[in-house]
């Protein structure tokens, strides 16, 4: 079983509640947006990271993170991407390869909006964590943690850290 710690749309910004959740996580995932390296640094001294770069992240992120990371974890297949829309509506860059191939859980940030929701046409669990830094138009910090057994995703849990 893993622990997972969801987040996205840092921004640069990084705090102590973020990094002792990260800490009693197995691994740390991140859909993007990081802004300066020095977030991911920090979160990888807690525990393993894997992500992805966003839209606002320069060519030291995209060296770092790819633009979509597709991996398993446990037995559930997995794909980050940071503009990924949702269920009905995926980013025309993303729709094709999840079509063809529809992971198990389909995870992306950039809305700064906490959305989980199944997609039962392609059979996939679609996560979006909102935003856990200050710069945004969202009005409430979020985060989201989960275990992964197997092939079950359970135990999630939505994380608020307060206003921006």
């Amino acid at each position: 079983m893993k622990k997972i710690l969801l987040l996205s749309d840092n921004h640069s910004y990084i705090d102590d509640r973020i990094l002792s959740y990260a800490e009693a996580a197995d691994e740390v995932w991140h859909a993007g947006d990081i802004g300066d390296l020095s977030v991911t640094d920090a979160l990888t001294e807690k525990a393993p990271i894997r992500g992805v770069f966003g839209n606002i992240d320069n060519h030291k992120a995209r060296k770092e993170f790819p633009l979509v990371n597709r991996f398993y974890c446990e037995e559930v297949e997995v794909v980050i991407t940071h503009i990924g829309g949702y269920p009905g509506k995926y980013a025309p860059a993303i729709r094709e390869e999840i079509q063809e191939t529809p992971p198990q859980l389909f995870i992306s940030g950039h809305s700064h909006i906490l959305k989980v929701m199944n997609d039962k046409k392609l059979g996939l669990l679609h996560m979006n964590p909102g935003a856990c830094g200050k710069h945004g138009f969202h009005q409430v910090r979020t985060m989201l943690r989960f275990t992964i057994d197997g092939k079950k995703i359970d135990n999630l849990e939505v994380i608020e850290l307060g206003k921006r």
